[in-house]
């Protein structure tokens, strides 16, 4: 007998598959408090950041000068010069990380996958639904710190002047490495699945970009590191265009669908329990 191939997906039941595994994980996202918490998180950091600027002599009001350098730095930058280029958007994705790491965790906490995995074979599935709903989330975040950004802004008095263009593009950049870090979190907590705060640890140390910060460090401020999915996310900046939005658009889906294969693999090769 033909063996058959747990990659195919150019049957009509891959579809109806996929469908019933995003409709199963976006009622759980949806009906959980995780994610309105973080929802709630990704709107209180900048308005404490920026909020900080109303305070006579502190130092990021010094740096802050523009609302939307709480958003993304002024150009492409891989080795920061001071807090303040640290402390904008990219930031979402450190706590996106953890809270996928929550959501995943819970699902082998409490059987589900179990479950899942007795009736529902097909792992490429799983990977992919998660990567899908949680990139849903995040880029939900981005939009409640893009929210909480110009709120505070506004209470603070802070110069809201930019161009509309390119900060547009730098925005629609956040929102689509949003695909890229969810694969990226998806995976890592498919390896540390047994060991929850293992993988909470892991997702905040790579969501910190340290590995590009100290390449950089050694390659200098180089383009080269765009390949990376953390380069890719300092690249949407204040200073994009619309190749940017394509370089962080190509970068994210090519990143997704190597964790996607990689994670894939692993639960196919090992206890999933």
């Amino acid at each position: 007998m033909e063996k058959t191939n747990s990659l195919r997906f150019d049957t009509p039941s891959f579809y109806k598959r996929i469908k019933g595994m995003l409709s199963v994980d976006f009622y759980r996202l949806f009906h959980t408090p995780l994610f309105y918490i973080f929802l709630a998180i990704a709107a209180i950091i900048p308005a404490m950041i920026i909020g900080t600027t109303g305070m006579e002599g502190s130092q990021t009001g010094a740096l802050f000068t523009n609302v939307w350098q709480a958003i993304a730095v002024e150009k492409p930058l891989y080795v920061i010069e001071n807090i303040g280029q640290y402390a904008n958007m990219n930031m979402v994705f450190i706590f996106g990380g953890i809270m996928v790491s929550i959501f995943i965790g819970h699902d082998y906490k409490s059987g589900y996958v179990k479950q899942l995995f007795t009736t529902h074979s097909k792992k490429e599935d799983y990977m992919m639904s998660k990567t899908l709903v949680c990139s849903f989330a995040m880029a939900c975040m981005c939009i409640t710190y893009l929210i909480g950004t110009v709120l505070a802004g506004a209470l603070v008095g802070l110069s809201f002047s930019v161009n509309a263009g390119s900060l547009i593009c730098a925005l629609l950049g956040k929102l689509i490495m949003s695909l890229g870090w969810a694969s990226l979190y998806v995976f890592l907590n498919i390896i540390f699945r047994k060991y929850f705060w293992i993988s909470i640890a892991s997702s905040f140390f790579f969501g910190t970009g340290i590995l590009i910060i100290g390449a950089a460090a050694i390659l200098g401020n180089s383009g080269v590191l765009n390949i990376f999915l953390y380069g890719s996310s300092v690249f949407a900046c204040l200073s994009s265009n619309f190749l940017s939005v394509i370089i962080c658009f190509v970068v994210s889906i090519a990143w997704s669908v190597i964790y996607n294969i990689l994670g894939t693999y692993i639960l196919n090769k090992s206890d999933v329990y």
